[in-house]
């Protein structure tokens, strides 16, 4: 009887897998870092705010939670739009095309100023509603003014994202995070000045917190406008002539649209558990916005990290490589996932001194101690479908996120927690669940895509394309043909 040969050895190839994904950790982590830190900061000013009104009560807690996320519900679709900026300016720094760079920097700006006026509109149409939702009486008394005073800041907010895609897209991510510290000083600075009306000031209370949002907003797009012309005149480049092109506005809308879609889909599915939590009594939406506060903080990590990875994959695309693509999705990945998973062994062993922070109401505390639970329980998803909507869009794939929100989310995760909270009563536990639903299906839905695209992608490359010509556009796994040419 003959031996059956022995199976070929895998041990050389997963050695040299796990020495290429190390060796992609360190640039994705010096370019994830500031944009980690960044993102805290501005999920920081919020939680300032929150910690601030705190001591006006648990209606005013809400009133702030509830105008800032129905506020950032209408314009983050503007902020999503925007996102577009991240494969063309990266795959043109990828390129070293510089004046391809600043183009879609102009066309960014542009496109920030188009949509201010039709999204302040938007928001404020949703102000004018709000006697209609059916939240608790203190709250909307508080959160109509807050929200009239927010929506100043629209315009300074889109400029500020269109002006952070550019400055991250080149790999300039430190400014980013110098703005985002700053402003929270500044931030702090005015809550406590204009909430509590110390050294003169006038004692707003939570319009003073709106205004001290405004003040923070105008300054970010100030701090990064200036970083970028430092940067310009340090480069010593003439500057290409600039002209509206209508190729670039298409190919920045082909690739924003979509990706406007997910995101305020994504935000718009908390914003209505929100609103619907607005029904319940005020200490239970003060826990539901203590908690997702916390977990806002906790995503940021993986948010910013797939930011990056989304910068290193479109590196990798403008430079014609698709297995450093590869590479720079898996590390994202590593380290996305890595950190949720710690953060919610966090949630779970130190759940009293976390709500400290922002409360010593007990009635708020009893209930967010079992939203952290909730919360610890889809923490890795989380991670996951944000890093992976971030490295997908550095492959030009925007598409696929926002089906899988719309799906995940809209479809499965949101009538679930509705059943839950108002029919078999489970109340505010009942709606985070639901949210748990939601982000399970799409975190694993979108690491399946994003498994099978980059697989494609890299085996449909193998013969190089010719210098003189962008690859061809992709059917299923290559990067979009919105951003072929730089």
């Amino acid at each position: 009887m003959t031996a059956e040969p022995p199976p070929p050895a895998r041990a050389p190839a997963a050695r040299t897998a796990f020495r290429a994904l190390r060796r992609e950790l360190p640039p994705t982590v010096g370019l994830a870092a500031p944009i980690v830190v960044a993102e805290l900061g501005w999920i920081a000013m919020g939680i300032v705010d929150i910690a601030m009104v705190g001591r006006l009560g648990p209606a005013a807690i809400g009133a702030v939670g509830v105008g800032s996320v129905l506020c950032f519900a209408v314009v983050v679709f503007g902020v999503g739009m925007l996102l577009g900026l991240d494969p063309l300016v990266a795959r043109a720094h990828g390129r070293r095309r510089l004046d391809a760079c600043r183009r879609w920097l102009v066309h960014g700006a542009g496109l920030a100023v188009a949509l201010a006026a039709p999204l302040t509109l938007a928001a404020g149409v949703a102000a004018a509603t709000l006697d209609a939702w059916g939240m608790d009486p203190a709250v909307e008394r508080l959160a109509a003014p807050y929200f009239a005073i927010v929506l100043w800041s629209v315009l300074p907010l889109l400029l500020y994202t269109a002006f952070r895609r550019y400055l991250q897209a080149i790999g300039l991510a430190t400014g980013v995070m110098a703005a985002l510290i700053s402003a929270n000083a500044i931030n702090a600075a005015a809550n406590w000045l204009l909430v509590f009306g110390h050294l003169g000031a006038p004692a707003l209370g939570v319009d003073g917190a709106a205004w001290a949002t405004v003040i923070s907003r105008v300054y970010l797009a100030l701090f990064l406008a200036a970083a970028i012309l430092r940067h310009e005149r340090r480069a010593a480049a003439p500057w290409p002539r600039l002209r509206f092109e209508r190729r670039r506005f298409r190919r920045l809308l082909a690739l924003g649209l979509p990706a406007a879609g997910q995101v305020t889909l994504e935000f718009g599915v908390f914003a209505v558990v929100t609103v619907l939590a607005g029904r319940l009594e005020a200490a239970t939406l003060a826990a539901h916005q203590i908690i997702l506060n916390v977990a806002s903080a906790t995503f940021m990590v993986p948010h910013g990290v797939g930011a990056a990875g989304a910068v290193r994959v479109g590196h990798a695309v403008g430079r014609r490589d698709p297995s450093g693509a590869g590479r720079a999705g898996w590390a994202a990945f590593a380290l996305g996932g890595g950190f949720m998973s710690i953060a919610a062994l966090f949630f779970v062993l130190a759940p009293h001194p976390i709500l400290r922070l922002f409360t010593t109401d007990p009635a708020v505390t009893r209930a967010g101690v079992t939203l952290l639970l909730v919360a610890a329980f889809f923490q890795l998803f989380d991670g996951l479908q944000a890093v992976a909507t971030g490295v997908l869009r550095g492959l030009g794939d925007t598409r696929t996120p926002l089906v899988c929100n719309l799906a995940g989310h809209w479809l499965v995760g949101l009538p679930a927690g509705y059943v839950l909270c108002f029919v078999a009563g489970w109340g505010i536990v009942g709606l985070w669940v639901g949210l748990s639903i939601g982000l399970i299906l799409v975190g694993a839905a979108l690491v399946a895509a994003w498994w099978r695209r980059s697989r494609a992608w890299r085996a449909r490359f193998r013969a190089p394309a010719p210098e003189s010509r962008a690859p061809a556009p992709p059917r299923r796994g290559r990067p979009s043909a919105a951003i072929r040419g730089a």
